[in-house]
């Protein structure tokens, strides 16, 4: 089976041609443009209508998609990274530990911020993704090490 990725989600309609917003949209436009296929609840789909509205992407499918059905990619179709960078959905689940063995949490999210990226765990804890606080990102193993220090209570 092939593993899906989320690009988001169908949203309230807009307008009378069968457009909707896209809710939790990925950041990368391509994935949302014109010609685009994707899978709407498993199901087959071409974008052929793209635009943004308020700040938020809308969309029309070849055929009409229920509201809150999943927008879906094949994890193979998207491109390959350097060897040091990460999907955001390949960081979310994995546990975080600090140096020395103690458990911080798991990832809920990655925002990002003005000065870098902030993983955001499931404890409440927010953690800077630098090189001075993430020591090694093991997706194997499903495991984020942190240095020592940056779990500072709230």
């Amino acid at each position: 089976m092939t593993e899906l990725v989320s690009i988001g989600r169908v949203g309230r309609p807009h307008g009378r041609e069968g457009a909707f917003v896209v809710e939790d949209a990925s950041e990368a436009p391509e994935r949302l443009a014109v010609g685009a296929d994707l899978l709407v609840d498993g199901e087959p789909a071409r974008i052929v209508e793209s635009k943004r509205a308020g700040g938020r992407p809308v969309v029309r499918l070849d055929r009409d998609p229920p509201r809150g059905a999943s927008l879906e990619i094949p994890r193979a179709s998207l491109p390959a990274l350097a060897a040091d960078a990460y999907y955001v959905f390949e960081l979310q689940g994995l546990e975080v530990v600090e140096e020395g063995g103690e458990r911080l949490g798991r990832v809920r999210d990655v925002v990002p911020y003005p000065a870098n990226d902030v993983l955001e765990l499931d404890t409440g804890l927010d953690l800077p993704l630098v090189e001075a606080c993430v020591r090694a990102i093991d997706l194997d193993a499903g495991r984020i090490l942190v240095m020592r220090g940056f779990a500072a209570p709230g």
